[in-house]
């Protein structure tokens, strides 16, 4: 998962590829939390910082849901 997504490029994303970084966070959350139980976790930073890439994208798909913003599609019939 990319490091340091803002809200602005999740808006961009589609819904698809939310679900996907959605759960590639989540199983990242899962491995930092076992390596901090087994005490290997070198960064405890980063725990902090997947947490917050996780309710990025949960806001901006609840946005969405709401209709607070829409993706906005490049049209290619020029």
């Amino acid at each position: 998962m990319a490091k340091g997504l803002t809200a602005a490029e999740l808006r961009v994303e589609d819904q698809e590829v939310l679900v996907q970084k959605l759960k590639e966070a989540k199983e990242e959350l899962f491995n930092l939390r076992f390596q901090s139980a087994t005490g290997q976790l070198e960064s405890h930073g980063r725990l902090r910082a997947v947490r917050r890439e996780i309710a990025r994208i949960y806001t901006v798909m609840r946005e969405r849901e709401l209709g607070i913003i829409t993706v906005e599609k490049e049209s290619s019939d020029v």
